[in-house]
């Protein structure tokens, strides 16, 4: 817990004295860090993991896009913006790890529990609000561009053509069964992603990871977290995460009183659900390929990862 507090020391000149670990996402570790005066979260992402590099590449491009929707959209107290280093930036890193430090939120994640209609209906203003915004912002958005690229594929394939003798014995007795299965997938989507690059679907600024947990209830307010899937892509980046709902017809009868036109372009929904399930798939098996994990946790990856070939039998 020293290194903590001196990373808050040294990068924020904010003094410390109580360090908590929270739970946090499967892909960063988090902490909650406080004196007598005010309560911060911080989130560490570890440089040993797979997945750090292309988590944190974009921080300094997206942040700011927030920073600027906190000041002129009804955004404002409903997503989470990194607080800035003594130095102005808005992440810092050491040998060990990438760190990004928030005000602490006081409330609860949604997690497991079902979205309560007021919930719903401060859901569906928030994505309503976010998806108002596209590259019209006088905040740089290149980098975000949807361009319907699948970057892991190629890895992803390569990976399950090597066979049993280049996989841990207990990951190839998770995954054999299903490789005609996910060849198949990798297939379609690639089919897919050629199909709407040719398209000419309207884009707004998605979050691209809208789930519950990824949620918090803070008073009467609804906060969106996690921002670093930030993009500028068709609508249905966000909206393939509620479309099997039970409250998706409301959402959508909120969502369109502003945006009175939009229709879901079906080939865009496929799509994003396939390259989300892909891309769960093989976060898991890089981090047990790959990461350095203890068993416990090697233990969690490998339900993670059987929760997830599970579902492509619904393909």
């Amino acid at each position: 817990m020293n290194q903590v507090k001196s990373i808050l020391k040294d990068f924020y000149d904010i003094e410390i004295n109580v360090v908590s670990p929270q739970q946090g996402g499967w892909a960063s570790l988090a902490y909650k860090v406080s004196n007598k005066n005010q309560s911060y979260f911080l989130k560490v992402y570890e440089k040993s993991r797979a997945s750090t590099p292309k988590l944190t590449a974009l921080i300094d491009q997206y942040v700011p896009i927030l920073v600027w929707l906190i000041k002129n959209s009804n955004l404002k107290g409903k997503i989470s913006v990194p607080m800035m280093t003594s130095e102005r930036k808005y992440k810092c890193e050491d040998e060990y790890g990438i760190y990004l430090l928030y005000e602490y939120i006081e409330g609860e994640t949604i997690g497991d529990r079902d979205l309560t209609e007021n919930q719903v209906y401060q859901l569906s203003k928030i994505i309503t609000e976010l998806h108002s915004y596209s590259d019209n912002i006088p905040i740089g958005t290149d980098a975000f561009i949807e361009d319907f690229e699948v970057p892991f594929l190629p890895m992803l394939r390569q990976t399950l053509q090597k066979g049993r003798n280049d996989f841990p014995s207990e990951v190839w007795e998770l995954i054999h069964s299903y490789i005609l299965q996910l060849n198949d997938l990798i297939y379609t989507l690639e089919e897919h992603s050629q199909n709407l690059k040719n398209s000419k679907l309207r884009m707004a600024l998605c979050h691209t990871d809208l789930h519950n947990w990824n949620l918090m209830q803070s008073g009467q307010e609804l906060i969106l977290i996690d921002w670093e899937g930030l993009k500028l892509a068709p609508p249905e980046a966000d909206l393939m995460f509620l479309d099997d709902k039970p409250y998706f017809n409301e959402f959508l009868r909120i969502y369109r009183k502003t945006h009175q036109n939009f229709s879901i372009n079906p080939e865009a929904m496929t799509f994003y659900k396939g390259k989300r399930r892909l891309e769960d798939i093989w976060e898991f098996m890089e981090q047990l390929l790959y990461d350095k994990q203890g068993e416990q946790e090697r233990v969690i990856t490998m339900n993670y990862l059987q929760e997830e070939l599970n579902e492509i039998n619904k393909w």
